[in-house]
């Protein structure tokens, strides 16, 4: 199979989205193209069609290329649980619970089988492969176990792209430093490099491109512009959209709390579209102002980073926002957190078995985490008891351990009526306190723009219409393909994948 694998020099250099723009490229040139991460680490993950779950990323780069995502596409996902463990997902589920030295101890050798098993059945059903690294493939201290960069260009025999962040600086010593360390024979893997994230007039750095080429030997494949509003979900939180302040007559503050293990933090993605809408990421009570409302997201440790916000003064102030009429919207973790009560039975959220948490206590219920995961693709309405539009046609998923159980008195008051006749989350305060498991509920225009409406009324704001921001997602991909070949020597990434096999059967 053919293949090209695209490395950084650090994390949050690009790969992803360069990864992304390639898969769509080769899709749009008629080959049956899959994108490939060994092992991916990251808490924003993505639900395949049947129900395993893999990092987002590659959830992503299979939409671009127009393939349905499977396990086979990230046959590793590792979910930070705390600083030292983290949930071990092997082909879409979750095994185990390691710290980051029992892994390396006892996962190696399955995961390099695991790996291989994967490339051997992507090879049987696509054309092209375009494999996504992790990091930076020149850490000393790890390389000797190391399961995702030059290990997995060699067992797929693919060359090496090597991309840099200039928009970071520093850019020619981390070239030249990376590729100092690597063994000759990796060295000799590498063949191009892509400076990316480039403000300005790319021509004046044309002298740059001369020097790293003279230095290096590799030539320089391209220098990619800073891309704002791409609308590519990241994978980690190095890549969670800064603080966007609109300032004017009209404007909705939204202040959503940013747990230490945040999770599926793209569900917030949306608001950035809407152009009279303030994001506010906020960690402590000094900087969370007076927010027309309150979102509080996902999270891989929902009783520790719910021990955080404690700590930190958030969970007092939330209880009077709330008691004052103020907008809470809870997703997952977020959900959790409102209630009275966190058990956890299995010890699968702490790593304690029992352990126990008082919640916000702003719903009536309780929430118990058991041993196995639920991760399914849902569909449903709002519950016919809301006092909200009555929109039908809601989608997203649920990646969750806990299962929230409202009080009997209350249990007519979910918000969400799934297809399969469940009812999700919980509806209060007509409207103003909501929460549910349906991760990317507010990637639902219709809906999103009724919860903000409310909010805009509450402000004796006029209401607006819906922003249809989900049916310019494809659109997207396809102006980040044209992006990245404008920018990006085509036909040259092509001669390189197409004859690297040919090239080294003849040395």
């Amino acid at each position: 199979m053919k293949g090209i694998m695209i490395q950084g020099t650090s994390s949050d250099v690009g790969k992803s989205l360069i990864a992304t723009a390639l898969c769509r490229v080769f899709s749009n040139e008629g080959l049956k193209t899959a994108p490939f991460k060994s092992q991916n680490m990251s808490n924003n993950s993505y639900v395949t069609k049947d129900g395993n779950e893999i990092g987002r990323a590659q959830g992503i780069q299979a939409e671009a290329a127009r393939a349905e995502a499977s396990v086979w596409m990230n046959p590793i996902l590792l979910k930070p649980q705390s600083d030292h463990h983290a949930e071990v997902i092997l082909l879409g589920k979750a095994v185990d619970s390691l710290s980051g030295k029992s892994y390396r101890e006892s996962f190696y050798e399955k995961g390099l089988s695991t790996i291989e098993q994967a490339l051997q059945l992507l090879e049987a059903h696509y054309e092209m492969l375009v494999i996504e690294g992790a990091g930076s493939p020149v850490e000393i201290n790890l390389k000797d176990k190391e399961l995702v960069n030059m290990k997995v260009a060699e067992m797929a025999d693919v060359p090496v792209i090597l991309v840099a962040d200039i928009d970071r600086g520093g850019v020619f010593a981390s070239i030249i430093g990376t590729l100092e360390l690597f063994t000759e024979e990796e060295r000799g893997r590498v063949a191009g490099i892509v400076i990316n994230k480039f403000r300005g007039d790319i021509s004046l750095f044309e002298n740059g491109v001369k020097w790293i080429e003279e230095k290096t030997g590799i030539p320089v494949l391209g220098v990619l512009p800073y891309l704002d509003n791409h609308m590519i979900d990241g994978e980690d939180s190095l890549s969670i959209q800064p603080f966007i302040q609109r300032t004017g007559d009209g404007i909705l503050d939204i202040a959503v709390l940013r747990p230490p293990y945040i999770s599926n933090f793209s569900d917030i993605d949306p608001f950035y579209y809407e152009e009279d809408v303030s994001i506010r990421w906020v960690n402590s009570l000094s900087e969370i102002g007076t927010p027309d409302a309150v979102i509080i997201p996902g999270t891989k440790s929902t009783i520790r980073d719910l021990r955080y916000f404690k700590e930190k003064g958030l969970a007092n102030w939330l209880e009077r926002y709330a008691e004052e009429g103020g907008h809470i919207a809870g997703i997952c973790g977020g959900y959790q957190m409102l209630g009275r009560n966190l058990i956890d039975l299995a010890g699968s959220d702490t790593g304690s078995p029992f352990e126990k948490e008082k919640g916000l206590n702003l719903i009536p219920a309780d929430t118990f985490f058991h041993e196995k995961k639920k991760t399914v693709r849902v569909q449903g309405r709002l519950h016919p008891n809301t006092k909200l539009s009555n929109i039908d046609n809601l989608d997203g998923y649920e990646i969750h351990l806990g299962e929230t159980i409202l009080e009997n008195e209350y249990s007519g008051r979910h918000l969400l009526l799934l297809e399969n006749g469940e009812g999700d989350g919980f509806y209060g305060n007509e409207g103003r306190l909501i929460g549910t498991y349906m991760h990317h509920i507010f990637h639902n225009d219709e809906w999103r723009g009724a919860w903000l409406n409310a909010l805009r009324k509450q402000k004796g704001y006029p209401c607006k219409p819906a922003v249809y921001i989900k049916a310019l997602k494809d659109n997207k991909y396809d102006e980040l393909a044209e992006s990245l070949m404008k920018h990006l020597d085509w036909e040259k990434l092509k001669e390189i994948i197409f004859n690297w096999r040919k090239q080294n059967e003849m040395a």
